[in-house]
């Protein structure tokens, strides 16, 4: 791996800490990708099923070389307990990657003294299948560091990097939050076409394939979802009655906000706690 803001990024492993839902997809993600499952060590006391070939060991190894990048995959509110075995492993040329939500570079730094360059990154669950979206920001952004880190999340899909720390906190309830939303959403639809009298079990793969497709087709379009949903509703179709629905008031609207900004609010307190 090549260069960081403090010197270069020395060829070595790259240590995931934590291996839960989101550590565990990014796993996935590069193994599907083709990183050779040698370089990673996940370290995690409660890692389980890891692929072969991927080191896992329950504390960070007392000796050896310091790793080129750590990715850091636990929750916020254990970061005050892996912190203290894990800063003195590292060098001042590590890149460290953190996916904590909420947690600031300034409180990284405070507690992460050695490497030079802090990236944070917020990926999403899809990385899992390469279909993810990562979302980065560092304040030492040099064109090396940039290399590395979009190097590193790429194979789990698109990457964006983000101007302002301050916007993180949107980003973590857009995109990071976001699957969870879509997944509700999914079973609300299927669960509607169970009361109108569909089997369960057809519902739930109708609803499921109508997003799918629907999305796909959403990302490789010309024009924007609003102008795509109006050519799906043909005037006094069934299709306008529905939207006629969640057009009401600006409820769809109404209600992406509030859920959008309950997510930045708690990404906001977590951040606090983490100060």
């Amino acid at each position: 791996m090549s260069g960081a803001a403090g010197g270069p990024v020395r060829d070595g492993p790259v240590w995931l800490v934590g291996a839960g839902n989101m550590g565990g997809a990014m796993l996935r993600g590069w193994i599907a990708a083709g990183r050779d499952p040698r370089t990673i060590v996940v370290i995690d006391p409660g890692a389980a099923d890891m692929p072969a070939g991927v080191l896992a060991l329950p504390a960070p190894p007392p000796d050896g070389a310091a790793p080129a990048v750590l990715v850091l995959a636990v929750k916020p509110q254990l970061l005050d307990r892996v912190a203290p075995a894990l800063a003195p492993m590292l060098a001042a040329e590590t890149l460290l990657v953190s996916i904590l939500a909420g947690v600031e570079i300034a409180s990284l730094k405070a507690r992460f003294a050695a490497p030079e360059t802090i990236v944070r990154c917020m990926p999403n669950l899809p990385a899992a299948i390469g279909r993810g979206v990562t979302a980065l920001y560092s304040p030492r952004l040099t064109r090396d560091v940039r290399e590395v880190a979009t190097g590193l999340v790429a194979p789990l899909g698109d990457v964006e990097w983000i101007d302002e720390e301050g916007l993180f906190d949107a980003v973590t309830a857009l995109s990071g939050c976001g699957p969870a939303f879509l997944f509700r959403f999914v079973e609300a639809m299927a669960a509607a076409g169970e009361e109108l009298g569909l089997p369960a079990d057809q519902a739930a793969r109708l609803a499921l394939a109508t997003v799918a497709g629907s999305a796909t087709m959403a990302a490789g379009a010309d024009e924007p979802p609003a102008t795509l949903a109006d050519r799906v509703a043909s005037p006094g179709g069934s299709t306008r009655e529905g939207l006629n629905v969640l057009d009401a008031d600006g409820a769809i609207m109404a209600l992406m906000r509030r859920t959008l900004a309950a997510s930045a609010r708690r990404n906001a307190e977590l951040a606090a706690a983490a100060r």
